[in-house]
């Protein structure tokens, strides 16, 4: 059984609490590492929105793909 495998028998058990907590905890993430590398905060707010669009292409595509 390999590393994906195992992840996503345990992913299965989570509730949407594990995952609220799971996503605060990578926000916290992001503001460490915005604190450590200040050269971070200062691109434009057009990048910021750019990765966040590049980011959710997957998932969202994901939610409205019709399944077979």
């Amino acid at each position: 059984m390999g590393p994906f495998a195992w992840a996503n028998r345990g992913i299965r058990r989570y509730t949407w609490f594990d995952v609220k907590m799971l996503q605060i905890s990578g926000g916290a993430v992001a503001l460490l590492i915005a604190k450590l590398w200040p050269p971070l905060l200062s691109l434009r707010w057009y990048c910021y929105v750019a990765i966040a669009a590049v980011a959710a292409i997957r998932p969202v595509y994901r939610l409205f793909a019709a399944k077979e």
